[in-house]
């Protein structure tokens, strides 16, 4: 039976001081039972001797200090999980939100996760296709990478990432796809267009939600995609299943992850945001990969709104370092009525290369996907060249070069969110606008490839 404290000395926002512990560890659970008989659940933070720092995941609102008791559990937070967690919705810490019944668990998993040795890592190449044309034909996802996406406030990237949930899937296998779906410090109306939209597709039949609101606990909000990626792990490297993590905001963790500090009284880094920000990224994002002698695998796309749209700002640069490039949505696109405003240039996949080609996708993904790079930068800069020195000014291949810099925004990345298209129709959409170009310019494909689909598509 766990000892009871009732030496609670001051309570500071989501802080409690608790003196005369003996045996308590640090990141270790507590509950707080009320005069009223409520109980509050709570987590070591710091210990100092025989004190111990703990942080509230509810509100501190109504703790008398002199009645209240702290009972220390004896074990780290821990998610109870089961396959029936699929087509579920569940709050920050893991409870049932959708009026359905607890889950009866098979186990119970530290949310912290192990860290997966790097040895045992293998490389991601699978290509996993979206159905969005900008991210497969340009920025393709592969199995295993953690490719998040920037956007702005006022930006659409809610849709595109209910978008890539509903349509995701691995191409040519029967093997069981899930997705674990994170959303934190989000309103209730967007909580409410992710469950419905889910719902209406049948998507929500292999899917694991967990939603905190704005209104939940900041502390809540850092324990939200922990306690998704512990559902992943389960799900892919315990059941074979191929998972894909979506986490949504990461700017609303971050900004949780200062005020916590802040309530600590730590040395603020970058603009406030603690010293040790890159490490709990990297503790989050890491856990993506695939594993040697596992069949399972865990492909993450976080989804940040960047302050002030500033690339620069701590939490995209951060994300930046750790992931494999990044897909970012444009404000000036959006402005333009295209669906969804996927900047295709500043946008990257690092492993794109590894999962496309004959076999996977189809011979001529590479080649066109280069050529097609290289024409929207110089029909960019045709139309760029336009706005200063006027039509006139243009050479007649330039004129062409802009009008397929149109066709490819207005047709190829501006899809809408309810269109799921398979791979063949993005490179035949690719090989179409490509003819709008005469043959000679198209340098970068290799004349077999040209003459198979030149024209001919």
């Amino acid at each position: 039976m766990p000892k009871e404290y009732r030496t609670i000395q001051e309570v500071a926002g989501p802080l409690m001081l608790v003196q005369g512990v003996e045996n308590v560890s640090f990141d270790e659970l507590a509950e707080i039972e009320l005069v009223s008989g409520e109980k509050r659940r709570c987590r070591v933070l710091e210990i100092d001797g025989s004190n111990a720092l703990v942080q509230l995941f509810e509100s501190s609102a109504g703790i008398n200090l002199a009645s209240s008791k702290v009972r220390f559990l004896g074990r780290s937070m821990e998610l109870g999980v089961s396959e029936d967690m699929l087509s579920r919705v569940f709050d920050g810490l893991g409870r049932p939100i959708d009026g359905g019944p607890e889950i009866l668990p098979e186990k119970r998993l530290d949310i912290n996760g192990l860290p997966m040795n790097p040895a045992a890592r293998n490389y991601p190449q699978e290509f996993i296709q979206t159905g969005v044309s900008a991210i497969d034909g340009l920025n393709t996802l592969v199995r295993g990478q953690k490719l998040p996406i920037f956007s702005a406030s006022g930006l659409p990237h809610a849709e595109l990432a209910a978008q890539i949930a509903r349509q995701a899937k691995v191409r040519g296998t029967s093997e069981p796809f899930a997705v674990v779906f994170a959303a934190m410090g989000i309103t209730f109306e967007e909580a409410n267009f992710f469950t419905e939209s889910f719902r209406e597709t049948g998507a929500i039949d292999r899917t694991v939600m967990f939603v905190n609101l704005a209104n939940d606990p900041a502390v809540e909000r850092i324990s939200t995609p922990r306690m998704a990626l512990t559902a992943a792990e389960y799900l892919a490297f315990e059941k074979d299943m191929h998972v894909l993590v979506i986490l949504t905001d990461i700017t609303n963790y971050a900004d949780s992850l200062r005020e916590v500090s802040a309530a600590r009284k730590e040395v603020p880094g970058r603009r406030g945001y603690p010293g040790y920000m890159y490490t709990d990224l990297a503790t989050l994002y890491e856990r993506a990969g695939r594993k040697k002698g596992k069949p399972g695998s865990i492909t993450m796309i976080p989804i940040l709104t960047m302050p002030e749209d500033d690339k620069t700002h701590p939490i995209p640069d951060l994300t930046g370092y750790i992931t494999e490039g990044q897909i970012i949505l444009s404000r000036e696109l959006y402005r333009q009525s295209i669906q969804p405003p996927i900047d295709v240039l500043p946008s990257l996949s690092r492993l794109k290369d590894k999962g496309i080609g004959e076999g996977k996708t189809r011979k001529d993904h590479a080649n066109t996907m280069n050529q097609i790079f290289a024409a929207y930068a110089r029909g960019k800069e045709a139309k760029e060249l336009m706005v200063v020195l006027g039509e006139a000014a243009l050479t007649d291949i330039d004129k062409l070069y802009a009008k397929f810099a149109d066709a490819f925004e207005r047709e190829y990345v501006s899809q809408g969110y309810h269109t799921d298209r398979d791979i063949e129709e993005t490179l035949n959409l690719g090989w179409k606008l490509l003819s709008i170009l005469p043959r000679t310019e198209l340098k970068r494909i290799k004349d077999e490839l040209l003459d198979q689909y030149y024209g001919n598509v």
